[in-house]
């Protein structure tokens, strides 16, 4: 058992307020997605308005923190120390589809160090969180790694690119190096799940290009703080400007890592 200190105490609320609006939202959007295709303009208002619960949230308990959201983008606060990171919907593509797997972002950044993390999944009520040496959890339960250390016996989390999105030939030449040397390769759709699941044990490792910190900041914390190793697709701690992002435990992390330098 652990208990959430002040800070991830009111992180957890902003992230439970804006639960409650995009369940809601899911719900409507599942009994629309049998009618007809439902309309990418509900989603975005669904996005635009958890964020405003999150930032509203986030500001009244501690004003003058940066906020750097997906939606509205960095809005710089008095304080130049602390911005928070999020992603109000990550997974919309899922949610949009009424696939019950997306999640809410908050991490905190102190003096470009992340501090705490927070990772929401409001179908599942399951929240992921992390202080900076304090470890990871996942509501009362401590996170760890999995132990597996052969990558033909690990299940590798991946995002692929999409339309407009991302390098087609690069994925599919890394796909090709780790596909054949795993137990699975998974795509759900949501980066901050698939770090999640990382800290937890569920995937053995993940990988990823052309991300933004909104999708990454909580979960290289919770990684880390599961006793996993995090970096960029080369094996550089630059995940929040280079967008790439190589995670998994000490022992395939660099297995995984070795295969994306295979797959140049």
């Amino acid at each position: 058992m652990s208990t959430q200190s002040a800070l991830l105490k009111v992180m957890s609320d902003a992230a439970r307020k804006a639960a409650r609006g995009l369940n809601r939202d899911f719900g409507e959007l599942a009994e629309l997605q049998v009618a007809k295709k439902a309309p990418a303009d509900f989603v975005s208002a669904a996005d635009l308005k958890a964020e405003q619960v999150i930032f509203e949230s986030l500001s009244k308990a501690r004003p003058g923190y940066s906020f750097l959201g997906e939606e509205r983008g960095l809005i710089e606060g008095t304080d130049k120390t602390h911005t928070w990171i999020v992603d109000p919907l990550d997974g919309t593509t899922n949610f949009l589809h009424a696939i019950p797997h997306f999640a809410i972002n908050i991490a905190l950044q102190r003096d470009g160090a992340i501090v705490a993390a927070l990772t929401h999944n409001p179908v599942t009520n399951e929240t992921f969180w992390a202080e900076k040496g304090k470890g990871a959890f996942v509501n009362d339960h401590r996170l760890r790694v999995a132990a597996r250390q052969k990558l033909d016996e690990s299940v590798i989390a991946t995002g692929i690119p999409f339309l407009g999105h991302g390098q087609h030939a690069k994925f599919l030449k890394e796909l090709h190096q780790i596909s054949q040397r795993v137990a699975g390769v998974r795509r759900f759709g949501s980066a901050a799940l698939d770090l999640a699941w990382v800290a937890a044990g569920r995937f053995d490792g993940y990988w990823e290009r052309d991300l933004k910190p909104w999708d990454l900041a909580a979960g290289i914390l919770l990684v880390r703080e599961a006793g996993g190793k995090v970096t960029d697709a080369e094996g550089d701690d630059t995940m929040l400007t280079t967008g790439s992002i190589c995670a998994g435990n000490l022992e395939i992390h660099p297995l995984l890592q070795g295969r994306l330098t295979a797959a140049k």
